[in-house]
């Protein structure tokens, strides 16, 4: 289920986006300011962003420079909200990466349908993605393969699992218990120990590219971008 984040000071529009969202099929998390939302990003990221422009402490435009500046939160598809509708306000919002903006009142609907159309490119942007490159290592989304120097490795299935998922939120700290929850499935009775195994083993295939897994001590792991 696609999670969505959305950063709003107003209590009565923050839980009708909120009902909106969830009963659109979506996970959402609320935030009245910046400061929890930076909070939460240090552990997960969202699949989009619905970002109010007159926000207490620091505008929503100040919030979006800092997240297209950072590569770890710069692909994030962003929705602007604002009950001001100058045009400054869109032109700089889109020269900056604001994917979308919505102006104050809107309808749920119209927003919902908004949503769904950025959602969709996005979406279509990433299956062109299919294989990713590091140097030697080359992961093959598609075929469900992984190229260290040109060789074939072996994996177990759990094994590419976990890579795959890593990859794929490349930069991002990962905590052991949303590795274990997202990969092994909220069933899984097992504890760390599994997880740490698992990500011996998965060095020990990667060769020379074992160092693309950071430990995070007392967190996790991050699998490194670059």
């Amino acid at each position: 289920m696609p999670t969505i984040y959305c950063v709003e000071d107003d209590n009565g529009i923050r839980e009708l986006i909120s009902c909106a969202l969830r009963s659109g099929g979506y996970g959402v998390k609320a935030f009245p300011m910046a400061k929890p939302f930076y909070e939460e990003l240090e552990t997960s990221q969202p699949s989009l962003i619905l970002l109010d422009i007159m926000l207490p402490n620091e505008d929503g435009l100040s919030v979006l420079s800092k997240l297209k500046a950072d590569p770890k939160y710069k692909d994030i598809p962003v929705i602007m909200l604002s009950a001001r509708g100058e045009e400054y306000d869109k032109l700089f919002g889109f020269e900056i990466g604001v994917d979308d903006y919505v102006v104050k009142p809107f309808s749920p609907k119209e927003l919902m349908a908004r949503i769904r159309a950025v959602m969709n490119r996005v979406n279509s942007a990433k299956k062109t993605e299919d294989v990713i490159t590091y140097q030697g290592l080359v992961i093959n989304f598609t075929a469900r393969e992984v190229l260290i120097d040109g060789v074939k490795a072996q994996m177990t299935p759990k094994e590419y699992d976990l890579l795959f998922y890593m990859v794929r939120n490349r930069g991002i700290a990962l905590t052991r218990e949303k590795l274990i929850s997202d990969v092994w499935g909220y069933d899984f009775f097992g504890d760390d120990r599994t997880l740490d195994t698992h990500i011996k083993l998965l060095r020990k295939s990667l060769g020379d590219y074992a160092d693309k897994i950071t430990t995070l001590r007392g967190v996790g792991y991050r699998f490194e971008k670059n």
